[in-house]
C-alpha cells in the first residue's frame, strides 16, 4: 500500500472541526484526483467518510472511474437526500448492516451485504485470560472493572471523560469496583491526568477487547465501541458530547431516536444513551447504578446483547468486501 495521506491526518469529528480543517481537505483533494489522472486509474473503493467521499466521488465520475462505495454513508441517520447522489455517482455499494442493503436495493441501487467486519475481528481475536490480564496491569483481582471508553480523539476525550470519570470514581467506590480507562492507541495516555487532576490512574493501551470481555460494566461514548462492547455482551452506559454548535447542527439533521449503534442495530434501545447536557455525571451514575443495582435488570440487558452477532453477519465480511470489489475491478 502507497498511503498518501495517514487517515490519522483525516480524523476530524464534527461540522465546526471540519470547516476548520477546509483548506487541508481541499488539498488532500487535488492531490488524489492529479494521482488518479496521472496513473489512469479505472476503478476507486471509497471507505466509510462520506462528507469526503462523496464529494470527490462526484469529481471521479467525471473522469469516468468506476466507484465501489465500503461501509456506507448513514443516510438512514441523516435522511434519504443523499441516496439519490449515491445512485448517480456509485457503481456499488458493499453495505455492513442487513438494513442497508434493503435500503438501497428499493431505491435502485446495486448493492451487497457482505457483513460487519468486527465480528470477525472479535472471533479472530486471541483473549488474555482473566487472570493473565489482570497481572499483566497489576489490577486488583478482588475488584471487577468498570471500564471507561471515553473515545479516540483528543478532542473526545476533553469533551466526554471529566464527566465519564467523575461519575466513574463514585460508582467504583459504592459497588466495590475499580476504574480502568482503555486508551486509544492514537491518544497520548498523559491527557488523561491532566484533565482529571488525578495521578492514580489505570490506563490501559491496545487491550480494549479484553477489557470489555472482563469488565463489570462499561461507560462508553457513542461510536464503534459500542457496537464493540456489545458482540462482547458488556452491559454500557452511552455517552455523547461534542462541540455546541457541531451538536446544533446534527440534531436538526439526524433522523433517529438513538445515536448508539448498538441500539441502532437492535432494532430497540437496549442501553441507556445520555447525549450532550444530559450526559451529566450525576445522570451517568443514575445510570449506571440502574443496571448494576438490579440483577434481573443486568441480565436482561446481557440477554439482548448476544443477539447483536446474529444481526451483523458470519465471519468472513472481509473477504466477502474483497471478492465483489475483485468481481467488479476484473469486469470485462
Amino acid at each position: 500500500m502507497k498511503i498518501i495521506y495517514h487517515i490519522n491526518r483525516m480524523a476530524f469529528l464534527g461540522f465546526v472541526e471540519v470547516v476548520k480543517h477546509l483548506p487541508f481537505i481541499k488539498k488532500a483533494q487535488q492531490d488524489l484526483l492529479k494521482l488518479v489522472k496521472e496513473k489512469d486509474i479505472r476503478n476507486v473503493v471509497l471507505i466509510d467518510y462520506p462528507g469526503f467521499n462523496l464529494s470527490i466521488a462526484k469529481k471521479f465520475k467525471q473522469l469516468n472511474v468506476k466507484i465501489i462505495y465500503y461501509i456506507s454513508p448513514q443516510v438512514w441517520a441523516w435522511g434519504s437526500g443523499r441516496i439519490k447522489k449515491i445512485k448517480e455517482l456509485v457503481n456499488k455499494m458493499l453495505v455492513v448492516f442487513p438494513f442497508e442493503a434493503e435500503m438501497y436495493r428499493n431505491a435502485g441501487i446495486d448493492v451487497e451485504f457482505v457483513g460487519h467486519p468486527l465480528t470477525e475481528r472479535i472471533e479472530r481475536y486471541k483473549f488474555l485470560s482473566r487472570d493473565e490480564l489482570y497481572e499483566k496491569f497489576r489490577l486488583d483481582k478482588s475488584k471487577e472493572i468498570l471500564l471507561v471508553l471515553p473515545g479516540s480523539r483528543n478532542h473526545e476525550v476533553e469533551k466526554i471523560f471529566p464527566v465519564c470519570f467523575k461519575a466513574a470514581e463514585k460508582i467504583a467506590a459504592e459497588f466495590n469496583l475499580q476504574v480502568v480507562i482503555a486508551c486509544s492507541s492514537n491518544i497520548d495516555e498523559n491527557i488523561f491526568g491532566r484533565i482529571s487532576g488525578s495521578k492514580n490512574l489505570k490506563i490501559v493501551k491496545d487491550y480494549t477487547y479484553d477489557l470489555m470481555k472482563q469488565a463489570r460494566l462499561g461507560i462508553v461514548k457513542s461510536g464503534t465501541s459500542t457496537l464493540e462492547a456489545g458482540l462482547l455482551i458488556l452491559p454500557m452506559v452511552i455517552v455523547y458530547k461534542a462541540n455546541y454548535m457541531t451538536y446544533l447542527i446534527g440534531k436538526n439533521l439526524v433522523k433517529l431516536d438513538s445515536i448508539g449503534m448498538v441500539n441502532i442495530v437492535a432494532g430497540e434501545k437496549i442501553v441507556p444513551e445520555l447525549i450532550q447536557n444530559a450526559a451529566s455525571d450525576r445522570a451517568i451514575y443514575n445510570e449506571s447504578k440502574k443496571i448494576l443495582s438490579d440483577s434481573v435488570l443486568y441480565s436482561s440487558l446481557k440477554n439482548k446483547l448476544s443477539c447483536i452477532k446474529e444481526k451483523l453477519g458470519t465471519e468472513g465480511a472481509s473477504q466477502r468486501a474483497a471478492h465483489a470489489v475483485y468481481a467488479i475491478v476484473n469486469e470485462a
